[in-house]
Parts: C-alpha cells; sequence; structure tokens
C-alpha cells in the first residue's frame, strides 16, 4: 500500500505540475502558429524584394529560405523561454553552440558542400546554361543548388557533382565569354613555297561562315620541320559552345584541304626511306611459271 501510494502522489505531482504549465504550453502553441504565418509573409517580401534585383535565381531562394529559418528559429525560440521560464537565451546559444560543434563534425561533407554552394552563388562566374570543364567532366551547367551542381555532359548524361568539388579544383568555364579560339595544325610538302602555302591557308580561314574575323584576328604561323612537311599552326576564332566549335573546325579544315587542292600544294604522307648494309638481289622469274 505504501508504494502505491507514493507512486500516486508522484502521478498526483506530475499532473499538477502538467496543469502550471497548460497556459505556458498553449501560448507556445500560439508562438509556433504565428511563426509559421511570419515566415511564409518573410518569404514572400523577400521573394519580391530579391526579384527586383540582378541576382541569380538559385541565389535569391537560398537568401529567401535563410530568411524563414531566421525566423523560426526566432520563434522557436521565444516559445522555448514561454515553456521553460527557467530557459534563458544565454543558455539556448550556448547548447546551441555545442550542439553545432557536434553536429558539424558528424556532417562535415554537407556542411563543406553547403558553404561551397553558398560561395558559388555569390561569385559573378559560372551562371547556368554556361559550359564547364572539372575533374575531366565537362558539361553544361542546367542547375546550381545549395549542396551540388547538376551538369549536362554532351552526349546527355546527367553528372550530379557535389559543390566542394567545384569550388576547391580549377575549373574551366569553357563560355565564360562568347567566343574561343581554335587551333589546328596543317603541314604541306617541303617542295612548296612556304609564303604561297601560308596564304592560301589564310584565305581560305577566313572564307569561312563561323570563323569571326571582322574583331579577331586569324593566325598563320610555320611551327615546325615535320619529318615530311612544314607544319603550320592555323588559329582562328569562332563560338565558345562545344557544338560551334565542332562545326568550325570541321568547315576550316575541309575548306583548308579544298583550297590546297585546287591551289596544287600538296599534303604529303609520311614518307618513309629504308637503307640496307647489303645488295639486295632481286630474282625475276618468266611470266606464267610459278
Amino acid at each position: 500500500m505504501e508504494v502505491d501510494k507514493i507512486l500516486f502522489d508522484q502521478l498526483l505531482e506530475m499532473a499538477k505540475s502538467g496543469i502550471e504549465l497548460m497556459p505556458q504550453f498553449l501560448l507556445s502553441i500560439v508562438i509556433i502558429v504565428i511563426t509559421y504565418f511570419l515566415a511564409k509573409l518573410s518569404s514572400s517580401i523577400a521573394t519580391r524584394f530579391f526579384r527586383t534585383t540582378k541576382m541569380r535565381k538559385s541565389l535569391i531562394n537560398l537568401l529567401v529560405l535563410l530568411s524563414s529559418i531566421f525566423v523560426w528559429m526566432l520563434g522557436f525560440m521565444i516559445a522555448a523561454i514561454v515553456l521553460f521560464p527557467n530557459l534563458t537565451p544565454t543558455k539556448m546559444l550556448a547548447g546551441l553552440g555545442i550542439g553545432s560543434v557536434a553536429i558539424g563534425f558528424a556532417f562535415k561533407d554537407i556542411f563543406e558542400n553547403f558553404l561551397s554552394g553558398v560561395l558559388i552563388l555569390l561569385r559573378p562566374q559560372m551562371r547556368i546554361g554556361d559550359y564547364i570543364e572539372c575533374e575531366g567532366l565537362e558539361g553544361k551547367v542546367e542547375n546550381i543548388l545549395v549542396r551540388e551542381t547538376h551538369i549536362r555532359q554532351t552526349d546527355g548524361q546527367l553528372v550530379v557533382m557535389p559543390n566542394s568539388m567545384l569550388f576547391k579544383n580549377p575549373l574551366t568555364i569553357l563560355t565564360d565569354i562568347p567566343e574561343r579560339r581554335i587551333t589546328v595544325i596543317c603541314g604541306v610538302a617541303y617542295k612548296e613555297d612556304v609564303d604561297q602555302a601560308r596564304k592560301v591557308i589564310k584565305n581560305a580561314v577566313l572564307e569561312c561562315k563561323s570563323v569571326i574575323s571582322d574583331r579577331r584576328k586569324v593566325e598563320i604561323f610555320a611551327q615546325e620541320f615535320a619529318d615530311s612537311s612544314i607544319n603550320f599552326e592555323v588559329t582562328w576564332w569562332t563560338g565558345s559552345t562545344p557544338l560551334e566549335v565542332r562545326i568550325s573546325r570541321d568547315e576550316v579544315i575541309a575548306a583548308v584541304k579544298r583550297a590546297l587542292d585546287d591551289a596544287g600544294i600538296e599534303i604529303p604522307f609520311p614518307y618513309r626511306t629504308l637503307t640496307f648494309d647489303q645488295s639486295l638481289k632481286i630474282d625475276a622469274q618468266p611470266s606464267g611459271q610459278d
């Protein structure tokens, strides 16, 4: 009987404590509901405000999300202080500090990608639609999220790349400007006149539609004495997307080949000379005999 009485007293005390906390609990619920509407209101206001700026869409979404998170954190802190009067803001911040350290160690990679994503969104380089190359992966940037970036390769495959990989490694933005320089090597035979060959090649490149020649120079340089040819370095500018580069390279190579053929300038095959230490004897057999 004594044990039952102690248990009953404990339950009665818990019930009294619950009844005493009921007003604070209801007020905390009201604060959470108000926080919900305030978070939606802050997101709406932030969205309308940031849309008037020239920020990229992904960065606007991040800032709107952060404003909503700030309102929710403030609302939860107020509700917790109302529900537990002994809980002060100082104690809550100290608890958040210890908890954030533990969470930081547990989710190091996630936070690393998150911070990298924020920094990528803040810098003006690498816009959605740009073609990039990083760590052997090349493709078009389809979306920049907080923790990852979506890269569509030229063969259609989608690569989901962690933002820390893009932030820590060398990143080549192929379409940072709308023009790109291309270089190919063209060889002519040693017997040909170098100046004439250079002129023919340059005129052929200038006639190509994909070549930008009004504000960019077409440059033709004799590069080296190769095994069977004088090699020219042929350089011109065209559009910066991979498709524009491939189309222009195809057009220029075909035009140079036709121009050299029409001018009677030989593009040589590799020549090979065989020498023997001793003279060779050739036995000629009469026709019709095995």
